[in-house]
């Protein structure tokens, strides 16, 4: 698959690049990517939830009533869980939620992501860029350049630039990361990816070394 290379400024260069069939134009696995945002989503939980059960509550043991000759049923505890402000029944406690993803799956799943994208026309390929300071109004204005203000982005640098980083933080719909970052999840969280020139060669080296 053949695009062309846009300057900054949204307006066309002379170059073009070929992106590799084997990463961008595969047959997507749709299984396989709903393992790896599974395992993506899952590893970012904190599991650190937990309920009071009817042996870790405080609450008096007395009786609550007489327990006989009140033509109900017996109550005892006022830690028991059928009355307000008593113990949780089978409560989550804290837990470890990740698990273990084959490589390959990931790779697959990531392979399949970014062919999505390039199926749907949602890559752009733009010449590598830096800023002296972090100004959020010139990354803006990159956005506005290619009429993706009001887009989900995802722009995947060669290497980290912690101007254009520090520049794109404040935009709520925009991500900045490292080309050797990439996954499944972000890509497909996008409505847009915005490659830099010198990233794709990263992004080639890194999933095939895996």
């Amino acid at each position: 698959m053949e695009l062309k290379i846009y300057k900054i400024d949204g307006s066309e260069s002379s170059k073009k690049i070929t992106l590799n069939d084997a990463i961008f134009n595969i047959e997507p696995n749709d299984h396989a990517i709903w393992l790896d945002v599974k395992h993506i989503q899952a590893n970012k939980r904190q599991g650190t939830h937990d309920t009071l059960e009817k042996s870790t509550i405080s609450g008096s043991t007395r009786k609550l009533k007489k327990q006989k000759g009140t033509g109900g049923a017996r109550a005892g505890s006022i830690k028991s869980p059928t009355i307000r402000g008593g113990a949780t029944v089978f409560g989550p406690h804290p837990r470890d939620y990740s698990f273990k993803l084959n490589k390959k799956i990931k790779k697959l799943a990531r392979f399949s992501a970014l062919t999505y994208k390039a199926q749907e026309g949602k890559i752009i390929v733009i010449e590598d860029f830096a800023f002296e300071a972090p100004r959020t109004k010139a990354y803006l204005d990159i956005l506005k350049n290619f009429k993706l203000e009001n887009s989900k982005t995802l722009l995947l640098a060669n290497e980290a630039n912690t101007n254009v980083y520090l520049s794109s933080r404040n935009l709520k719909r925009s991500k900045v990361m490292r080309a050797n970052e990439v996954n499944t999840y972000d890509v497909l969280n996008s409505q847009n990816v915005i490659l830099c020139e010198n990233s794709i060669p990263e992004i080639e080296k890194m999933l095939n070394q895996e």
